[in-house]
C-alpha cells in the first residue's frame, strides 16, 4: 500500500546556523544548500520558482527560520513551519541532506502539522512585551546584588523594609551611595507608609566603612536606576504601538472599561498607559481583569503572546488548553491507561496564568479560590495550579471567541438558603451510605 501524495509541488528546508539544505525530491540532485544572507534568501526562491515549488516546510529552529520564513511569505509560498520532534528522523544516519529530504517526504505526504504563529500586530508587540520582561528580570537580580553589598556593609536595610527599591529603600540607597553614613540622617529618609519606626531604622543602618563595597553598590544603584529609565521608554513604546493600533481600528477607541481599585498595581505595572482599558479595547469590549487573580502583567502576556486573532486558531477552549500544556496527555494501551501526566515544556503565557493561578490560591471568598482549594486538598497545591490555569485558559478563551462574560456565582446566601443546601448535602450522604434513621441518635439538648 502506498501514500497518497497531498502536496506534489512541496519542498522541505532544513534550517542551519550558517547554512539551509533544500529538497525538492529524493534524488541527489534535488537538494542544494544556500547560505542565510539576504542575496542567499533570493537564490532560494529563484531555485524554487523554476522548479514549481508552491509549498515549503520548515523546522522552528531557535531563531534562525524568521527571515527566510518571512522572506518565502513574501515571495507568495504556503510556508509550513512544524516542530522539530515531529520531523524527527527515526532510522538511518543523521546528515544535513537526509533531514531536509525527510521534511520533504512527510511534507509531500501532508504528516506535519504547522505551530502556532501570531498575527504581525501581536508579534510586534510581543517582542516590546519580551524585552520589557527581560528588563525587569535584570532589574530583579541587580536588586539582590544591591541587597548583598547592604548587608556585607551592615546594613540591614531588608530587615526593616519589605521591599528595598521601594521609596524608603532608595532613597536611602542614593544618599549612601552618596557616601553617608550617619544612621539617624539615613533613617530620617523614612516614607510614611514604613511601617518600623525612624528608631529602629537607624538601628539596623549602621556601617562598616567597607569602600569596596560602597563602590560595588554605586555601581549596582546606577544600573537599576539605568534599566527603570529604559523600562520606562519600553512602556512609551508600547504606548506608541497601541495608539497606532487604535488609529487603525478607530470603533475600538470608543469602547470605556469599568474601573478596577481592588486590582493592585504594582512598581511593574506600565505606567504610561492605563492597563485595563488598553486591554479593553484591545480584546474589543471583553474584560479579563474581571476574573479574580488576573493582574496588569497577567493581560500583557495574553495580549503579546496571542493577541485576540490568535484564539480563533483553536477550535475549542480543550484545543487552547492543550496547547498551553495544561491538559493531561493520555497514554492508553489495551485499555489500561499507562500515563495520564501533563505533558513538559512551557511558554511564556502558561507561565503567566500559573502565577495567577497561584495568586488565586492565596485568596480568600472568591469562586476560583474556592475550586483550587478542593483540587489542593486531594492532589497537592501543585497540581491546583495547573488544574485553575487550565481553568482559567477556559474562561479567557470563552470569554474572547464565544464572547461570554465571566459571571461567577454569589458565593453570599441567605440563612434559608444555606440550610437548605446542608440539607441537601445530609441527605445526599444518607442515601450513599445507606444510613438508617435508628442509627442516627439525636440527643434532645
Amino acid at each position: 500500500m502506498e501514500l497518497e501524495i497531498v502536496n506534489p509541488c512541496a519542498a522541505g528546508i532544513d534550517i542551519g546556523s550558517r547554512s539551509h539544505f533544500v529538497a525538492i525530491g529524493q534524488g541527489s540532485k534535488d537538494v542544494r544548500e544556500f547560505g542565510v544572507y539576504a542575496e542567499d534568501h533570493l537564490a532560494l526562491i529563484e531555485w524554487l520558482i523554476e522548479n514549481d515549488v508552491t509549498t515549503v516546510a520548515m523546522e522552528s529552529t531557535g531563531t534562525y527560520w524568521q527571515n527566510l520564513f518571512t522572506a518565502l511569505q513574501s515571495a507568495g509560498f504556503d510556508v509550513l513551519l512544524a516542530n522539530g520532534k515531529f520531523t524527527k528522523n527515526i532510522k538511518g544516519k543523521k546528515t544535513d541532506v537526509l533531514d531536509c529530504q525527510w521534511i520533504q517526504k512527510l511534507h509531500s505526504l501532508g504528516l506535519l502539522s504547522g505551530s502556532f504563529l501570531p498575527d504581525c500586530a501581536t508579534e510586534q508587540l510581543r517582542t516590546y512585551c519580551r524585552h520589557r520582561t527581560n528588563l525587569l528580570e535584570m532589574a530583579g537580580s541587580t536588586s539582590k546584588k544591591m541587597a548583598k553589598y547592604l548587608r556585607l556593609m551592615n546594613f540591614r536595610l531588608d530587615v526593616v523594609v519589605n521591599d528595598i527599591c521601594g521609596l524608603t529603600g532608595l532613597s536611602i540607597i542614593s544618599l549612601i551611595c552618596d557616601g553617608e553614613t550617619d544612621s539617624q540622617k539615613l533613617a530620617a529618609l523614612r516614607h510614611g507608609n514604613c511601617r518600623k519606626s525612624e528608631e529602629e531604622i537607624a538601628k539596623a543602618l549602621q556601617s562598616n566603612g567597607r569602600k569596596d563595597f560602597l563602590f560595588a553598590l554605586s555601581q549596582e544603584f546606577d544600573m537599576y536606576n539605568d534599566l527603570q529609565k529604559k523600562i520606562a521608554k519600553c512602556d512609551d513604546q508600547i504606548n506608541q504601538f497601541m495608539k497606532q493600533y487604535f488609529r487603525k481600528n478607530p470603533e475600538l477607541k470608543k469602547l470605556k472599561a469599568s474601573t478596577k481599585g481592588h486590582k493592585r498595581v504594582t512598581k511593574n505595572t506600565p505606567k504610561s498607559f492605563d492597563m485595563n482599558q488598553v486591554a479593553y479595547q484591545y480584546f474589543g469590549g471583553v474584560d479579563l481583569m474581571e476574573i479574580e487573580g488576573v493582574s496588569h502583567s497577567t493581560v500583557l502576556s495574553i495580549m503579546s503572546e496571542i493577541g485576540p486573532e490568535g484564539f480563533k486558531k483553536f477550535d475549542s477552549a480543550k484545543q487552547f488548553a492543550s496547547w498551553l500544556r495544561l491538559a493531561p496527555n493520555n497514554k492508553i494501551s489495551g485499555g489500561k491507561v499507562l500515563s495520564n501526566k501533563i505533558p513538559k515544556g512551557s511558554n511564556r503565557l502558561k507561565i503567566a496564568l500559573r502565577q495567577a493561578a497561584n495568586v488565586i490560591g492565596n485568596l480568600k471568598n472568591a469562586n476560583l479560590h474556592n475550586f483550587f482549594i478542593r483540587i489542593s486538598i486531594r492532589k497537592g497545591r501543585s497540581a491546583a495550579i495547573t488544574a485553575t490555569a487550565r481553568k482559567l485558559a477556559i474562561i479567557i478563551w470563552n470569554m474572547i471567541v464565544k464572547r461570554q462574560a465571566y459571571t461567577p456565582p454569589n458565593v453570599y446566601e441567605f440563612l434559608d438558603q444555606k440550610r437548605k443546601r446542608i440539607v441537601r448535602e445530609l441527605q445526599n450522604k444518607i442515601a450513599k451510605f445507606d444510613i438508617r434513621t435508628d442509627e442516627i441518635n439525636f440527643s434532645n439538648s
